[in-house]
Parts: structure tokens; C-alpha cells; sequence
């Protein structure tokens, strides 16, 4: 054995990627294991399943025990070596893997807005690709249809989790003739970007605008933003456990760790 850990992650200045990273730390500190850690560089750079499996094959052939994928784009990997993914990719949710109550979080996001009055709610998606994109929406389309409100396809608009096409799909829902009161963002980088373009357009947050987010990055306290905390630190602490019982031949508890979500009410999010 190597007593090394490898983790493959999209940024390592992505703030999602950071919390995880600092999780897996903790739990390494704690296992007397080294990490190793590989990158694309680059949150919304295209990453590719040739690429991911690449990665695997080199860290998982002499140099690491084992690996942690970060949001995933392969559903699968061929390695000789465990593998446990943190935020799985939608075609192979059952693998090694921890994740969050995505569909529950956002359920209690959008019915906090419901709950202000707010019926025309515009909705910012993730990476097609991962498990946790599909859930979020399928909650916030529940909330809805839960409280009678019809669901307008036109409020709802695709992103990739970054900031900068947070930004690019604000403009175009709060463009719209009847533009929605309130937007619940997919993440907080998200929900950043709806705050920067509603400063370009002279919207006040939340006088004019309420703004939901997702994760609980440390910049969410900094925007004074209403969010659901998923724990991330943990998600990625959890993995390195994971990860560390497969490397010994251990059982695990459980194949997917779920972490239970959290909604986070601050002030960006105010009654209509």
C-alpha cells in the first residue's frame, strides 16, 4: 500500500470543491494518509469521461490506495483500485457514494418562498449530468404543484453552477415582460451571479428580488443569503472514510451516505 488517497475535482478554487477538500483533509489527518490531488482547473471547463477515466487509471494503478471523484461526468470507472464519488453522476447514483437530500432541500427552499407569497418563482438548474441537478428541480416543481402553483416552463432555465451563467440566465428571467419575484438558484455561485446582474439592472435584493441558494458556501453569510446548508465538509469527511474502509477490505455501512440538508434563512428572501 501506498498510504495515499487520490482526489479528482473539477477547481481547486471552486468553493463547493474546497469544503469538500478540507473534509477529506480532516478525515486523512485523522487516518495517518497522505492526499493526492488532481484537477482540471477549471469549474466550467468541458471535462470528459476519457479524461476522468485517464485520471483513475494513473492514481489508481501504484500511486494512491484508492480515489474520491467530486461531481463526477463518467458514470463509471474501470479500476483495480476503490473508487467513491461525492455528488454522483446521474447514471450511476447506487456505486460508493455520498450525497445530500437534494430533493427534500430544495422542496423546503421553494416552500419558504411560497410561504413569503411568492407565486412566480424562476428556477436556475445545474450540471445536467449529476444526480443532484435532477432532484433539486424535481423539489422545487413538487413545492409548486403542492401548493397549487401551476409550473411555468419559462421560469425555469439551465445553468452549469457557476457564477458567470448564473448571471447570463438572471438577465434573461428578470428580462421576461413578467419577470418572476423571487429566484431559487441551483447553488450559492449561482445565486451570486443573480445578485451581480440584479445590481447591473437596478434591482435591489431582497426589496425587489428574493434570492434562494444551495450549499452554504462560506461567501453565502457574506450576501446575507438565504440558502440549504448540505453539509459539504462532511460529504467529502465521509467519503475519505468510506473510501479508507473499501482500501482495508471493510463492509461498508452503507453504499450512499445521504446527508441530511438543511434550509439556512438569512435575509435575501423577503415576504412579497
Amino acid at each position: 500500500m501506498t498510504n495515499v488517497i487520490g482526489l479528482i475535482m473539477p477547481d481547486v478554487e471552486d468553493p463547493f470543491s474546497i469544503l469538500v477538500m478540507k473534509g477529506v483533509n480532516r478525515a486523512i489527518v485523522e487516518l495517518d494518509y497522505d492526499l493526492l490531488i488532481y484537477t482540471n482547473g477549471e469549474i466550467g471547463r468541458s471535462a470528459s469521461t476519457v479524461t476522468e477515466q485517464q485520471y483513475i487509471s494513473l492514481l489508481n494503478s501504484s500511486v494512491t490506495d484508492g480515489v474520491i471523484v467530486v461531481t463526477p461526468v463518467a458514470p463509471a470507472y474501470s479500476s483495480s483500485s476503490p473508487v467513491v464519488t461525492v455528488d454522483p453522476n446521474i447514471d450511476n447514483p447506487n456505486g460508493p457514494t455520498v450525497a445530500s437530500t437534494n430533493f427534500k432541500g430544495a422542496v423546503e427552499a421553494t416552500e419558504h418562498l411560497i410561504a413569503s407569497g411568492h407565486k412566480r418563482i424562476g428556477y436556475i438548474s445545474g450540471r445536467v449530468e449529476l444526480l443532484c441537478t435532477h432532484q433539486r428541480l424535481e423539489g422545487y416543481q413538487a413545492a409548486l404543484t403542492g401548493a397549487g402553483i401551476c409550473i411555468d416552463p419559462q421560469l425555469i432555465t439551465p445553468g452549469d453552477f457557476t457564477t458567470a451563467t448564473g448571471r447570463i440566465r438572471a438577465r434573461q428571467l428578470l428580462s421576461m415582460d413578467d419577470p418572476p419575484t423571487a429566484i431559487f438558484a441551483s447553488n450559492d455561485q449561482t445565486a451570486i451571479g443573480v445578485y451581480e446582474e440584479a445590481i447591473q439592472l437596478g434591482i435591489s435584493i431582497p426589496e425587489n428580488l428574493s434570492v434562494i441558494g444551495f450549499d452554504n458556501i462560506p461567501e453565502s453569510s457574506f450576501y446575507d443569503l438565504t440558502t440549504v446548508d448540505q453539509f459539504v465538509d462532511r460529504m467529502g469527511y465521509i467519503g475519505a472514510r468510506m473510501l479508507h474502509d473499501l482500501i482495508h477490505g471493510r463492509p461498508l455501512a452503507a453504499e450512499r451516505e445521504i446527508i441530511d440538508t438543511q434550509l439556512i434563512v438569512r435575509n435575501s428572501a423577503q415576504p412579497i
